[in-house]
């Protein structure tokens, strides 16, 4: 493709961050021409800079260029010093490129100047999305509400046991959601903080079994961790997030029948999985499974479609990974690892 047809910016960088192709409207932001930008680093040629004076790209990629899920690079203002010594602000987005261990090889840029455009595309599908998510739930909570409050003196008692749990699972439900949308903007932007603790997964995975019972009560599921299974320092609650998801989805795309949770530990990995006796997921759908949106058409989807993209992300943010397999006919199994070692930061 001609980079010159595009109208904004276009810097491509390798996995050093050098600029190794640039386009016309690139030239014609900087100053600069296209020869000159290329084989530099944006932050040396253009000393680019946040608006709070932090150089970008100087001594590596983006933290949140750690997590494979990120692909995308949120819109954000940068200002740069052009050819002839003035400064101009320009919005900058773009991809990371990843080879197929999901290192970061390099990436694109574009960059566009003036100030902050509305949401794109892509946010107002998150917005769009969650709303729609968000609109049963509250639906619920607020007829039940109205509902107890206008006829409390003549409902019995298990008619308001049932609205009330029914209140309690919706509320459960949006808080949930927000979760989401935060843990999105907290994944892309790198600014997701774990609070770790030393967790027992065997004793999380029963209690997330249990609470998914209270809603599904048809789940089925078999425990099986070794006696010496290791603790690991972990944000109990993002892992329980990710057990949950993954439960969930077993039962709701799977089968609550017949599911396993199972753990296994090795050179100072732990492994949990989690596997259901479904139809399977089709080889074309195995590698998006966990983009973020995606919902397969023959599962009758559900859900926001972020569960899966949210989850790795989560566990790439502690060191480790997630990884699906499946048979068609015999269904599929969720795996994640986590490191055993004591933190860094812990350690400090």
């Amino acid at each position: 493709m001609d980079l010159d047809l595009i109208p904004d910016a276009v810097f491509e960088l390798d996995a050093e961050r050098r600029v190794c192709a640039a386009n016309r409207s690139a030239a014609d932001l900087t100053g600069y021409a296209v020869e000159a930008i290329v084989g530099h680093r944006p932050g040396e040629l253009l000393h680019c800079r946040t608006p709070d004076g932090r150089l970008l790209l100087s001594d590596g990629w983006h933290p949140s260029a750690r997590l494979r899920c990120v692909e995308r690079i949120p819109e954000h203002e940068v200002r740069l010093v052009t050819a002839d010594g003035g400064e101009v602000s320009a919005m900058v987005t773009g991809r990371y490129r990843r080879d197929d261990a999901g290192r970061v090889v390099g990436a694109v840029l574009l960059a566009r100047p003036g100030a902050r455009r509305p949401a794109g595309v892509e946010g107002i599908e998150v917005i769009s999305t969650v709303s729609h998510e968000l609109r049963s739930p509250l639906t619920s909570v607020r007829g039940y509400t109205s509902l107890l409050l206008n006829r409390w003196d003549r409902l019995a008692d298990d008619q308001k046991r049932t609205m009330l749990e029914q209140v309690n699972h919706d509320a459960g439900r949006v808080t949930r959601l927000v979760t989401e949308l935060l843990d999105i903007s907290r994944l892309e932007s790198g600014r997701l903080v774990l609070r770790r603790q030393l967790v027992d997964l065997p004793a999380l995975a029963a209690s997330v079994v249990e609470k998914v019972r209270m809603v599904e009560p048809e789940v089925d599921a078999e425990l099986a961790f070794p006696a010496d299974f290791p603790q690991v320092y972990a944000d109990a609650d993002k892992i329980e997030q990710v057990l949950t998801n993954l439960v969930e989805n077993a039962a709701k795309y799977g089968h609550p029948k017949g599911m396993r949770i199972f753990g296994r530990h090795r050179d100072g990995i732990v492994t949990v999985a989690v596997a259901d006796k479904g139809d399977g997921i089709p080889e074309r759908d195995l590698r998006r499974v966990f983009s973020k949106f995606f919902r397969r058409a023959e599962t009758r989807p559900t859900g926001s479609g972020l569960g899966l993209w949210i989850s790795r992300g989560l566990v790439e943010a502690h060191g480790g990974s997630l990884v699906v397999a499946s048979q068609l006919g015999a269904g599929s199994t969720f795996s994640f690892t986590l490191p055993t070692a004591v933190p860094e930061e812990l350690q400090q």
